[in-house]
């Protein structure tokens, strides 16, 4: 046998053998890595749909919690697995878009080293304060900060977080300006708002239900262009005094880098039957999430044109690393 039909027999055989085993993939259990804490919002939504992944496709799919330095850890951890489909990330855009953006040591990238499988919820934010905060509403909160400029304080989950983001957004489409006080996380950020260490901030909806009940924070407003059916009775921003405003965190599955077509397939097509189940479905619902299923290929343009608008967004507020 010639040198080269021996190396068309031995590629011939490596591809014969990888589609072999995304064809019976998955064998074993599926690690669903999430950069994020534990009952973040991220953390519910790929444990809520990890499941029924695993009952589709017949293994366990567990979800693995590696937070850190704003993310960047387990991004990083996902990117350097092995691309096989058995490590794949669920991930929210501060770690996709915004933290890639302000931070040119993240150590990935999410365009080139991972592989998109599927868009899952977007994710509401609401601005809650303090209940002892002096602003009642967001006409109040926006004439006292335009009395005292720099004056009122907010807290995010960090710097290039969607709280930090959201809240940029908000200051230029009202004319105002806060002063930012970056946690180590929004779970901690949120306690300084109950804490009334700090006055105000943005946090998911889902978050926010259970603070609702016994009075623990104030709802101004809900960042979404319509009001959320489960928050009736709650405002928009642009509703409350900031017309047009709108912005809305989202949350998608990534596999690493040259993960098999076939493989990607199947994740997707599991994802987008899990997505579309009653029980599932409700569940997310009542949490506040948006159901926002997609195709690879749709994921791929979206995380294109939003990592460049979030970009723009940062660099025009100077957003920088610390």
């Amino acid at each position: 046998m010639n040198t080269v039909l021996r190396l068309f027999v031995i590629a011939f055989g490596l591809v014969a053998s990888t589609l072999a085993r995304a064809q019976s993939y998955p064998e074993r259990p599926v690690k669903l890595l999430v950069p994020l804490a534990a009952a973040s919002a991220v953390d519910i939504v790929a444990r809520v749909i990890g499941d029924k992944m695993g009952m589709i496709l017949g293994q366990r799919f567990y979800v693995e919690n590696q937070p850190g330095a704003a993310g960047m850890i387990g991004m990083r951890a996902v990117a350097h697995s092995a691309p096989d489909g058995y490590t794949v990330v669920v991930a929210n855009d501060s770690v996709l878009t915004m933290v890639p953006n302000v931070k040119s040591d993240a150590g990935y990238d999410p365009q080139k080293d991972f592989i998109p499988v599927a868009r899952l919820v977007n994710i509401p934010l609401g601005l809650i304060a303090n209940p002892r905060f002096q602003a009642k509403n967001v006409k109040e909160m926006i004439a006292l900060a335009k009395e005292k400029p720099g004056v009122i304080n907010y807290a995010s989950g960090g710097i290039g977080s969607p709280q930090h983001i959201a809240m940029e957004l908000l200051m230029r489409s009202a004319g105002i300006k806060l002063t930012h006080i970056a946690y180590r996380g929004i779970t901690p950020a949120v306690a300084g708002i109950i804490a009334g260490d700090v006055p105000l901030g943005f946090t998911a909806t889902s978050a926010v239900f259970p603070l609702l009940k016994d009075n623990r924070v104030r709802l101004l407003g809900v960042s979404t262009a319509h009001r959320m059916e489960q928050l009736p009775d709650v405002p928009t921003l642009s509703e409350a005094g900031i017309p047009g405003y709108s912005f809305v965190a989202w949350c998608a599955m990534f596999a690493p880098a040259n993960t098999p077509p076939e493989v990607v397939k199947k994740l997707n097509a599991a994802a987008l039957q899990a997505l579309k189940d009653p029980d599932v479905k409700k569940r997310l619902v009542d949490l506040g999430f948006q159901i926002e299923a997609s195709t690879p290929e749709e994921l791929g343009t979206y995380l294109r044109q939003e990592y460049q608008r979030t970009g723009d967004l940062i660099r025009s507020a100077n957003i920088k690393a610390q």
